[in-house]
């Protein structure tokens, strides 16, 4: 027997993961057939999946057409501000409840991720394996949620802050200091660490917006 069609959630996860990759950008229409057709999915759950995305405002309208959302400047400092409490709010949890073997494996990301400093494309995607693992020592699935849809959001901003000039290498040394204080269980400290993080890289990013708009 030939395996079913996929559902409209495993539709969902495609679509989501290619926006997440940069295989669809910002301003990129998306075409419910050639989605259908590239993933291996009839049409319903393509559409269905679009709806959802456009619901989660993943998605805008182009005249007829759905396109990649993009964010204007309020917008990203928005996502930003809900960023910076989120996370903070997963590193003191996380020094709070983070097993042995989770703070272990943190610093190992840490440690693995050094000679990935000048690689800013690998060094994003560990990026976000490393606020993941935060995430997940925070034993509160709730707020891990809420980490997943803003993570989401995040792949609207089209490029990473890491690719600025000597923000890979101070990206593992902020990273190194928030596993310390999360391996020291000092909740306070892991709150401002990730919270430093945060702001210098959203810092970073207006500034590569700046220089951009001056082209």
């Amino acid at each position: 027997m030939r395996d079913p069609k996929p559902a409209a959630s495993d539709a969902y996860a495609l679509i989501v993961a290619a926006i997440d990759r940069g295989d669809y950008r910002p301003g990129d229409r998306l075409v419910e057939n050639e989605l259908a057709e590239r993933f291996g999915v009839s049409r319903t759950p393509v559409r269905e999946a679009l709806q959802r995305l456009e619901t989660q405002s993943m998605l805008t309208r182009d005249g007829r057409s759905l396109i990649v959302a993009s964010l204007d400047h309020s917008q990203r400092a928005e996502l930003y501000a809900v960023r910076t409490e989120l996370e903070a709010l997963a590193a003191r949890l996380a020094a709070r409840h983070a097993t042995p073997e989770e703070v272990r494996v943190l610093r190992a990301m840490v440690v693995a991720d050094r000679p990935l400093a000048l690689d800013p494309p690998a060094l994003a995607r560990a990026n976000w394996r490393f606020h993941r693992m935060i995430h997940l020592a925070s034993h509160n699935r709730f707020l891990v949620q809420q980490l997943d849809l803003v993570h989401r959001s995040m792949a609207l901003l089209a490029s990473t802050s890491i690719g600025a000039e000597g923000r890979g290498p101070a990206t593992i040394e902020e990273h190194h200091a928030i596993v310390e204080a999360i391996a020291g269980r000092d909740e306070a400290a892991a709150d401002a660490a990730l919270r430093a993080h945060i702001s210098r890289a959203f810092e970073t990013r207006l500034r590569l917006d700046a220089e951009a708009e001056r082209r």
